[in-house]
């Protein structure tokens, strides 16, 4: 596997500071647009998008929605603490944590954690018109994250509404900056459904309502899909050959209805950002794995497994023995997770097109977008940098077209 050989130090450019976009521009849709088709680079704006894409083709977008997942506390000396929820414990289900009255426990990043040897963390927040104590208490500490108790003294307080009207919403560490009132809006795509990310699926930022009926008038369907995006995103590559780099675990949930479109929208598969793209990527491989084992006790997809497994069954076989699972299981939704690094030499079986923001130097984002369209990654960010393209989470759009 001649791949894991790759060097991150040839995935690197230089990205001036005053290229990142700090914050939205004032309409969604109005970012520009880098359109790259087979080779050949132009660009319009967002809100054309409907003159790009074909009739028939689907658009699948991402409904996770972004928690408000930092809680500040302070020490008696002052000293702030922040903790950043990053992943349900007890109970480890999303949607149950979040109805959780009295007590729960996340895998939490801590900011400052030196200054807090032991001992319990305790702030007083206004929720729903309440006043309500929230103690943090550290339990375990395992490799990166702490495994954090947090416990509150109002049983008609449930945790999303504190987190809702206590916490702060992650805006991404590169933007080198606290969050603001614009963020809570604006670090949410318009079709945001379920609680769970703690970073943006960003290639979704720039629809609009009005946009996506125009989308829809055309002929061009949509579909969804859950992936909650965790802070491992931002990770950065640290050593120098991707096969000593651990890519981060990501839970998802996908409705029979995407599977069926999936299957009749054959090349026609417009994967709205990269987390899409893992997904529907993830999707054909666990079919695979389900070809040999009816039963497996976990369905979930290890770093390098794609590159190992026989990649011989079309993706309508695939998807029809997920179908067959959940038929047996007797579901209509297919829950797993998967830690899919998709680098150059990844060979794309579910993704048609791919809309997607610009991506940090060295990052595994860019590795995706170079195993999508090949050498041709250097030509999209020249361009996108000399015609003042707008970069990272809050800045301007592609879309790629092998």
């Amino acid at each position: 596997m001649a791949f894991l050989n790759i060097n991150i130090n040839d995935f690197n450019y230089n990205l001036p500071e005053t290229e990142i976009a700090k914050y939205p521009l004032p309409n969604r849709s109005d970012s520009k647009l880098l359109i790259y088709n087979k080779g050949k680079i132009y660009d319009k704006h967002f809100k054309d998008l409907p003159s790009i894409l074909q009739k028939n083709d689907l658009l699948i977008f991402n409904t996770t929605k972004v928690i408000r997942a930092r809680l500040i506390f302070r020490k008696l000396t002052g000293a702030k603490i922040e903790i950043f929820c990053l992943e349900p414990h007890a109970p480890s289900d999303y949607e149950q944590i979040f109805q959780e009255t009295e007590s729960c426990k996340w895998k939490c990043a801590v900011g400052n954690l030196k200054k807090w040897k032991q001992g319990k963390l305790i702030a007083e927040y206004t929720v729903n018109g309440k006043k309500i104590s929230l103690e943090a208490k550290r339990v375990d500490g395992l490799n990166n994250y702490q495994i954090i108790e947090l416990k509150w003294n109002n049983k008609n307080i449930t945790f999303g509404d504190i987190l809702e009207h206590a916490g702060k919403t992650p805006v991404p560490p590169y933007l080198k900056r606290d969050s603001e009132e614009i963020d809570k809006n604006r670090y949410q795509t318009v079709y945001s459904e379920q609680k769970g990310s703690v970073a943006a699926p960003t290639a979704g930022l720039h629809f609009t309502e009005e946009l996506i009926k125009k989308l829809k008038d055309k002929g061009i369907k949509t579909a969804n899909l859950t992936l909650h995006v965790g802070a491992g995103t931002f990770k950065p590559v640290k050593s120098d050959f991707i096969k000593d780099h651990e890519m981060h675990t990501e839970h998802f949930i996908v409705g029979k209805e995407l599977i069926l479109s999936l299957m009749s929208n054959k090349n026609n598969n417009v994967a709205v950002g990269t987390t899409s793209v893992r997904t529907i990527e993830s999707l054909y491989l666990l079919g695979v794995k389900l070809q040999k084992d009816k039963n497996p006790e976990a369905l979930h997809l290890s770093q390098w497994e794609a590159y190992n497994l026989p990649l011989t069954l079309s993706p309508k076989e695939a998807l029809t023995n997920i179908l067959s699972y959940m038929d047996k299981n007797k579901t209509e939704y297919f829950e797993a997770s998967t830690q899919i690094m998709i680098v150059p030499g990844y060979k794309f079986k579910m993704t048609d097109k791919l809309i997607t923001n610009f991506h940090q130097p060295k990052s595994t984002l860019l590795l995706l977008v170079d195993a999508f369209i090949g050498n041709d990654r250097k030509k999209v960010y020249d361009y996108a940098l000399k015609n003042n393209f707008r970069f990272l989470s809050y800045g301007d759009s592609s879309i790629l077209i092998p």
